[in-house]
């Protein structure tokens, strides 16, 4: 087995913000390859990150982006554990992104639960209306429904959309990424899109 030296843990640690035990047990388990350790790391930290997300999020920060011309802005919060993480170069980094991604991608809220109502009883009864006229059976309807309501939230909803910077990945799995590196809670609070001449979204 290589010996795993400070400077593989220290490298590991600078790309990943793992704690020096965690990235020494990943270097022994991996016998030393730098990108397998990460890949291990990554693995038990989404794990460790679903543990971590109903624990209380109390600090964090409100962060306005402006996108370059001035005419689309966006302030968003987002929450952590401790004010020590909310001044945090990732944390900071992570809300940055986020408010970029909100500024292209245009969602119209964090979560599906938030989505108006009334939005969601006028989709779904298009998308009722469509699906009859393909004459399908009653069941195979509702599953179409079902599958372009899902369509119509992955869409529109800010956790469920693809990153704008990494598209192979959704906004809640970088966000439970960040998680399981920092070590704490992480949640969007809220955010609001401005766009010149539109009503705020």
């Amino acid at each position: 087995m290589s010996p795993i030296t400070a400077n593989m843990v220290s490298e590991l640690r600078a790309r990943t913000g793992a704690g020096i035990m965690d990235c020494k047990k990943a270097l022994a388990e991996t016998d030393g390859n730098l990108d397998q350790a990460i890949e291990v790391l990554r693995k038990t930290g989404i794990a460790k990150a679903a543990k971590k997300a109903g624990r209380t999020t109390a600090e964090g920060l409100v962060h306005s982006y402006i996108h370059p011309g001035g005419k689309i802005g966006v302030l968003i919060e987002v929450n952590c554990e401790t004010d020590f993480v909310a001044r945090n170069e990732t944390f900071t980094a992570l809300v940055h992104d986020l408010a970029m991604h909100v500024a292209a991608a245009r969602p119209i809220a964090v979560r599906r639960e938030e989505v108006d109502p009334e939005l969601v009883a006028r989709e779904t009864s298009l998308y009722e209306a469509q699906a009859k006229e393909s004459g399908k059976p009653q069941p195979v309807v509702e599953k179409m429904v079902e599958g372009r309501l899902n369509k119509f939230f992955e869409e529109n909803v800010l956790l469920e959309q693809s990153f704008i910077k990494d598209p192979d990945k959704k906004v809640e799995d970088v966000i439970k990424e960040h998680i399981s590196t920092i070590g704490e809670n992480i949640v969007v609070h809220r955010f609001s899109r401005y766009e010149l001449g539109q009503d705020e979204a």
